[in-house]
């Protein structure tokens, strides 16, 4: 048995072109039908819509209008947390405002004599007069035995939190 191989028909080999179309594939009745209950079917929705929407104008109002921009002075916040319009803004004013109050004086305590200092001034103050130790014999307080860890920051050393003072600076990073 000998197979055969049909090659596709030369491009100038005339076509028949009998019908068209092919009479098998589309119901040319069942689409029409189709397109005539789609149309009915929409025409009833938008009907119905124009139904709804006189009628709820005819009634009186469910309430007081959406806006809160309606009324001055009636709006409400939600409650926290709240999105921020402008975060770099909040956040750079909230830097700024951290940073003066680390570098300048004021009270923390008034009644117990408890003030601010710039850390700056504090650090020279420390260098110039050393840390506070007590004598050898006497006992830790309370709270000394509470061991003093220095806050780490999750991301690794990296990080520099916010405003930049969270971490001290790694070499890879340029100090601010």
């Amino acid at each position: 048995m000998g197979m055969e191989t049909k090659h596709p028909p030369k491009p100038d080999a005339p076509v028949d072109r009998g019908a068209g179309y092919e009479r098998r594939d589309a119901n040319i009745p069942a689409l029409l039908q189709f397109a005539f209950w789609l149309a009915v079917l929409l025409a009833v929705t938008l009907v119905g819509m124009k139904w709804t929407f006189s009628y709820f104008n005819r009634t009186e109002p469910l309430g007081p209008p959406a806006s809160p921009l309606v009324k001055p002075g009636a709006r409400v916040l939600p409650p926290s947390p709240r999105l921020q319009v402008q975060p770099h803004l909040e956040l750079k004013d909230y830097c700024e405002a951290q940073q003066a109050v680390v570098n300048s004086y004021g009270w923390v305590d008034r009644q117990s004599g408890v003030v601010r200092i710039p850390v700056d001034r504090a650090m020279e103050l420390v260098l110039e007069r050393g840390l506070p130790a007590r004598p050898s014999g006497e006992a830790p307080s309370a709270d000394a035995s509470i061991a003093r860890v220095a806050p780490t920051v999750l991301g690794g050393d990296d990080v520099q939190g916010p405003c930049g003072y969270l971490a001290p600076p790694t070499s890879s990073q340029p100090e601010r």
